[in-house]
């Protein structure tokens, strides 16, 4: 057993248990977190990849939550603006357009005036928008504003019968790097980072929890005087692991993506509206790709790997096809991807309709424990700050304003840096360093530092930064590296993977 007692051992290396353990560990109280695959190897490298108020969250008045993530938007893209950037979003209207009929907003519209029943008026989606530009204290995003499709690029790859849309502002992040990045600052700042390591048990001995840990295939036993559940999907599972009278009812909920060749030229994404009330996004993606999404699909346990069927691709094109000039097939499917979202589990008789807010549950018996249910990517900074001032509430929040490693610099600058990175190292591929800098910052001068060249296994992806990778932030097999420290994996040939692999081994 190790004699070092931490403040807080957190179970769970997805974006909530990852946020808390930098959170911690900046305030000064020893950290360790244990997950049992990689980091973000769950749900939080399946999002859709958005910082995001929750537009459609409006119709089920959840203002609070939809009021704190929007102010979020514009904190985060400040600390993070290498691997965030502001998006547009182009919402076509049509007069087909329909409530999910479970709404609140559906059925209050409805009581009040019948004829409109079940739809979504283009007046009501102003208004919403109306909300979302001025409930959050919007400063960068630029604002909503209407536009005429006919003639217009955004209009080229939509069907003929789109005129109208309204623009309006969210921002992009990368997801799984959130993740990475906020577990280096973590390990920076003195927080021990384990993965691979399976959480086996936790019982109260003493005013103290003795964890046990089975990893490299044998059993440790850790101390700590605080435990955090931020297992995710897994967080009910966990519970039954730990000597504790708490239960949690949650509810699994997949969301499934498909990834498919671009499908149109300019950079802005859309917000795409159902006849059965459901929303769809359209995102650039990776330089080449366009992805699509997402499902609401009820999941039957943390345990079963969630995979996008055949019925939700199917969904996914037909959905989209309702909206484009020139149709797809799942036949251009080049990729897809699903993820759990473990939803507090407020009765409601549909998935789509499930609560995206979260609850923290602290128990004080002895040695605090203390559960993460529910949550969403934009709100996982303010879900981590409140996480620690619940078991130290003495200590003092520090992460508003606290870049992540290598986002010390202003959001408009980006360009600049890669212009700097480029006359630095013109041996790369203008593609190569516009990833580089949005993957990694300032850290890309640190990565390469005075290379004049660099061994490439492919792709742009080089020797130099896989072993950044690895000594920094967690990387040990292809997958980590290609799959969630980067998404090189829709790019890379079968001989580049096979480079990384042999490149891996002999390291």
């Amino acid at each position: 057993m190790s004699e070092t007692i931490s403040d807080i051992f957190i179970i769970g290396g997805g974006v909530n248990g990852c946020g808390i353990a930098r959170d911690a560990a900046g305030r000064g109280l020893s950290v360790m977190l244990v997950e049992q695959g990689d980091l973000a190897s769950g749900t939080s490298s399946a999002s859709t990849k958005l910082f995001h108020g929750g537009l459609r969250y409006l119709e089920y008045f959840e203002f609070r939550l939809v009021k704190e993530a929007l102010k979020e938007r514009e904190v985060l893209l400040g600390m993070m603006p290498h691997i965030s950037w502001p998006m547009r979003f182009v919402l076509p209207l049509s007069k087909d357009m329909r409530f999910d009929a479970e709404t609140p907003a559906s059925r209050l519209l409805a009581g009040l005036m019948p004829w409109m029943k079940g739809r979504r008026p283009s007046w009501l989606i102003r208004l919403g928008l109306f909300f979302y530009d001025h409930m959050g204290g919007r400063k960068v995003l630029a604002a909503t504003q209407a536009l005429k499709l006919v003639g217009a690029v955004e209009g080229d790859v939509l069907n003929a019968r789109f005129e109208r849309a309204f623009e309006y502002s969210d921002v992009w992040v990368d997801d799984a790097r959130l993740v990475s990045l906020n577990a280096r600052d973590a390990a920076e700042r003195g927080a021990r980072i384990l993965t691979r390591a399976t959480f086996v048990n936790a019982e109260r001995i003493g005013g103290l929890w003795r964890i046990t840990v089975a990893r490299n295939g044998t059993q440790e036993k850790y101390l700590s005087r605080a435990l955090v559940n931020a297992a995710g999907p897994w967080v009910a599972q966990a519970l039954t692991h730990v000597s504790t009278d708490m239960r949690g009812q949650i509810r699994l909920v997949r969301g499934s993506h498909i990834v498919v060749p671009k499908l149109y030229d300019h950079d802005k994404c859309y917000f795409l509206q159902g006849e059965d009330g459901r929303i769809c996004f359209l995102i650039p993606y990776e330089d080449d790709f366009t992805l699509i999404g997402t499902t609401d699909a009820e999941h039957g346990a943390a345990d079963e790997k969630p995979e996008a069927s055949v019925r939700e691709q199917a969904y996914l094109i037909d959905f989209v096809n309702g909206y484009l000039r020139d149709k797809i097939t799942t036949a251009d499917i080049v990729w897809s991807y699903s993820g759990v979202r473990p939803l507090q589990d407020d009765g409601q008789a549909s998935a789509s309709a499930a609560t995206r807010d979260y609850e923290l549950r602290l128990e004080r018996v002895d040695a605090a424990l203390l559960t993460v249910f529910g949550g969403k990517i934009t709100t996982y900074r303010k879900l981590s700050e409140a996480a620690v001032d619940l078991l130290a509430p003495a200590s003092r929040p520090w992460t508003k304003g606290g870049a992540l490693p290598g986002g010390n610099f202003e959001v408009a600058d980006k360009h600049a840096l890669e212009e700097q990175a480029a006359a630095k190292y013109p041996f790369l591929e203008p593609r190569t360093v516009r990833r580089l800098v949005r993957s990694y910052g300032l850290d890309v001068f640190d990565i390469l530092g005075d290379c004049k060249a660099v061994e490439d296994l492919g792709t742009g992806l080089s020797t130099a930064e896989v072993d950044w990778l690895v000594a920094r932030e967690f990387a040990q097999s292809a997958e980590d590296i290609l799959w969630r420290r980067s998404k090189l994996g829709l790019h890379m040939p079968a001989a580049g993977v096979a480079a990384l692999e042999a490149y891996l081994a002999a390291r």
